[in-house]
């Protein structure tokens, strides 16, 4: 079964959402566990974990139904070692703090070389970045979001991620976020069944879908292979509405977190109910 939902806010503390997400008929959510701009945040209280647990309980979502974010400023591929031991100490409080959730993933944009290194010398110091917090963590799974390649952006390319995973010591806590925009928009095709075949084909072949732990259903403001990330409404962009129904009839893609970030929050239940429409 596919379970859909978005990345909902948490204004006014992580335990608001589930009843957020339950509001436009999620089936699962993301969220920040704090504040994604700033390196710093007050650690959780014990009311807003209770509260956690309690809304999750209360609208029915499991751990497995949700996928956090981690802080847009972590850059585990830093080419220089203090940024990256500061990005590495974020990370690994970012982890606990998904423990304290209970929830059981962690979702991160893999960093960049910053045009300083080689990208496999990066890829190699986000895997060495990810031994050393699932050392120092217990239970959480490290989600490696592919990108659109903008900038110095790693993760733009299949064999990016799976270099990573290779690396990784502990391969029962790896896995993969699919990002639709940023895999069109970083040149894999999703417009037609054909096109849509070869790039799950190559993600099969290359990374494996027994890591899919999440995807991020959106549409795709910028052209194909433009390496530019802009995300779109649903069927508004340059994906289309047949890439998202081939999508929504993958058997490969049942059970996991389906989240969307297109830019129209207030038509996301509107989406949601598109996308479950388009289920033969």
């Amino acid at each position: 079964m596919k379970q859909l939902g978005a990345h909902v806010s948490v204004a006014g503390g992580v335990e608001n959402a589930p009843l957020n997400a339950h509001k436009i008929g999620a089936k699962a959510f993301a969220l920040f566990t704090k504040n994604q701009r700033q390196w710093r945040a007050k650690p959780l209280t014990t009311a807003q974990i209770d509260g956690f647990h309690s809304a999750m309980e209360q609208y029915s979502y499991r751990a497995e139904q949700v996928l956090p974010h981690d802080s847009y400023l972590i850059n585990l591929g830093h080419p220089e070692e203090e940024p990256r031991a500061k990005s590495l100490h974020a990370f690994i409080d970012e982890m606990e703090r998904c423990s304290q959730l209970g929830l059981d993933r962690l979702n991160f944009h893999p960093g960049s070389h910053l045009k300083k290194i080689s990208e496999e010398q990066s890829l190699d110091r986000v895997a060495e970045s990810l031994n050393q917090a699932l050392e120092q963590t217990e239970g959480i799974t490290a989600v490696i979001e592919n990108t659109a390649g903008q900038g110095s952006n790693l993760g733009y390319r299949f064999e990016h991620l799976a270099h990573i995973i290779e690396k990784v010591e502990d391969k029962s806590r790896i896995g993969v976020c699919f990002d639709t925009c940023h895999a069109f928009a970083a040149g894999y095709d999703l417009r037609t069944e054909a096109a849509y075949n070869s790039t799950m084909d190559a993600f099969e072949e290359i990374v494996g879908f027994h890591y899919l732990c999440g995807m991020h259903i959106n549409d795709c403001k910028s052209a194909f292979e433009s390496r530019v990330d802009r995300h779109h409404s649903i069927g508004e962009g340059t994906i289309g509405l047949e890439g998202f129904r081939l999508l929504m009839n993958d058997p490969r893609i049942d059970e996991i977190p389906m989240v969307l970030e297109t830019i129209n929050s207030d038509i996301w239940n509107q989406e949601i109910e598109m996308l479950y429409g388009m289920v033969e």
